[in-house]
């Protein structure tokens, strides 16, 4: 009898428990409505075992079993590795655009016109060959010219040293992160090993994920009870349970540059995606592809004119001799070594050799000034050359700009898709507080009523 009489209060209490729950629930999700990464959370309710009494079955009401954070592990991937693309392609535009100004010529900066200053002066040397003057603004041109190769080659090279700087950088904040992630896998293992809920913690745990992603490429492994094993794409361990494995740079001999090593190996080659990949892409593989195709073009065209000087006579009706010192044979470093090898104007060689030849003979500048269409940099002439670097460049920069664009339209997609699984709805979140807000009412009345008419009930049987 006792139990009949209490049986209505304990449904009663468990339902106004279970609204609570629900209600909170649902005002922690309107709260966390903008906090980035937040997965709304949802209650799992589960009828309670029913007890006979007599012939008859009496319900016992709801237990809340758990409450689970909405959302999709294959979109979390997704994201996970479109944000490593943008990030490697990121990387790559920055300092991409930065070596585009230093051959924007409509800015003044670049090789192109102290190239064409460099051909007029032999122009202008052809047809008065004897004038000191013009001699004079020969060198003076080819003083420019190899300023602006020495200028730009050394902006490229301060440019590595800055991306170089860059890479330690990055590998800081991956340490950072992974020891982050770590301590939150420990987290998760520990409050999912109870049976608790876990969400805000796996919400805080993907986020650092989502940052890692941008940084470098990560593979992520389901090691239970909600632990996760975090390696980059080519098999170096990140994180495993609650330890981080960081990363290290080391100079390498010959370039000086930052090697990236884990756990001893070297793995600089094998970072696929993410900030760090495209640092070390433009590091390792942009610049010194500038700076070679810069050598080639300023020791072909140093050597050409040495050589072709050589084959006429001075004002003074001597072989002539180098206008430019001789670059290193393989041409590396030629583009920030070049320098005059002569200051003085009368050891031009404009005349026909060998000698002794006429002052006033303009043979060999005319072929000085005919080497500026004759194919002397790898098949190409100096300014088609030179054309072709400042293409490549461009090209370069265009295509990753587009693959940005391009890659970030998907991430906004796949973003919009995990907000409809995991994102606060802050209509349908008001809908059920007022709906939880009205049951909860309702069955407070429900227990007044039962409450008075126990009263009333005992007070009649009472003596």
């Amino acid at each position: 009898m006792s139990w009949m009489n209490s049986a209505p209060m304990m449904l009663l209490e468990r339902y106004l428990d279970g609204t609570s729950m629900r209600q909170t629930l649902v005002s922690t999700n309107i709260a966390n409505v903008d906090t980035p990464g937040y997965s709304r959370q949802v209650p799992n309710l589960e009828e309670t075992t029913p007890v006979q009494i007599g012939n008859n079955t009496f319900g016992t009401g709801v237990d809340l079993a758990s409450v689970t954070s909405l959302r999709d592990s294959v979109l979390d991937l997704r994201v996970n590795q479109e944000t490593q693309q943008q990030g490697q392609l990121n990387a790559f535009i920055s300092t991409g655009q930065q070596i585009q100004a230093l051959f924007n010529e409509t800015n003044g900066t670049g090789l192109q016109a102290p190239l064409t200053a460099f051909f007029t002066s032999l122009s202008q040397l052809s047809t008065n060959p004897s004038d000191i003057n013009t001699r004079q603004g020969v060198l003076t041109a080819a003083q420019n010219l190899a300023n602006a190769f020495n200028q730009t080659s050394s902006s490229l090279s301060t440019l590595q040293r800055n991306t170089d700087l860059s890479v330690t950088q990055s590998v800081n904040q991956i340490n950072a992160l992974t020891s982050q992630i770590a301590a939150v896998n420990l987290q998760v293992s520990s409050v999912q090993g109870t049976g608790q809920n876990a969400g805000p913690f796996i919400d805080q745990r993907q986020q650092l994920i989502n940052q890692l992603s941008n940084l470098v490429d990560v593979s992520s492994i389901d090691a239970g009870n909600g632990s996760l094993t975090l390696t980059t794409s080519g098999g170096a361990p990140l994180v495993v349970n609650g330890q981080n494995f960081n990363l290290t740079t080391q100079a390498d001999p010959t370039t000086g540059l930052q090697d990236v090593y884990s756990q001893g190996t070297n793995i600089t080659t094998k970072i696929t995606s993410g900030q760090l990949a495209g640092q070390i892409q433009i590091r390792d593989q942009e610049i010194p592809a500038i700076q070679s195709s810069l050598d080639a073009l300023a020791s072909g065209l140093a050597n050409s004119v040495n050589t072709q000087n050589q084959a006429g006579v001075d004002l003074n009706g001597a072989a002539g001799g180098n206008i430019f010192v001789p670059p290193p044979a393989n041409g590396v470093g030629a583009a920030a070594t070049l320098a005059l090898a002569t200051t003085d104007p009368t050891k031009i060689a404009a005349s026909a050799g060998p000698p002794p030849g006429s002052a006033g003979d303009n043979t060999n500048a005319n072929a000085l000034l005919a080497l500026q269409n004759q194919n002397i940099i790898n098949g190409q002439t100096p300014l088609n050359s030179y054309a072709g670097l400042v293409y490549k460049i461009g090209n370069d920069v265009s295509s990753a700009l587009s693959n940005q664009q391009a890659g970030g339209l998907v991430l906004q997609q796949l973003q919009n898709l995990q907000g409809g699984v995991s994102g606060v709805d802050i209509n349908e979140e008001s809908a059920n507080l007022v709906r939880y807000q009205n049951a909860y009412t309702a069955a407070a009345q429900v227990s007044a009523v039962v409450d008075s008419l126990l009263l009333t009930t005992l007070n009649m049987v009472t003596p």
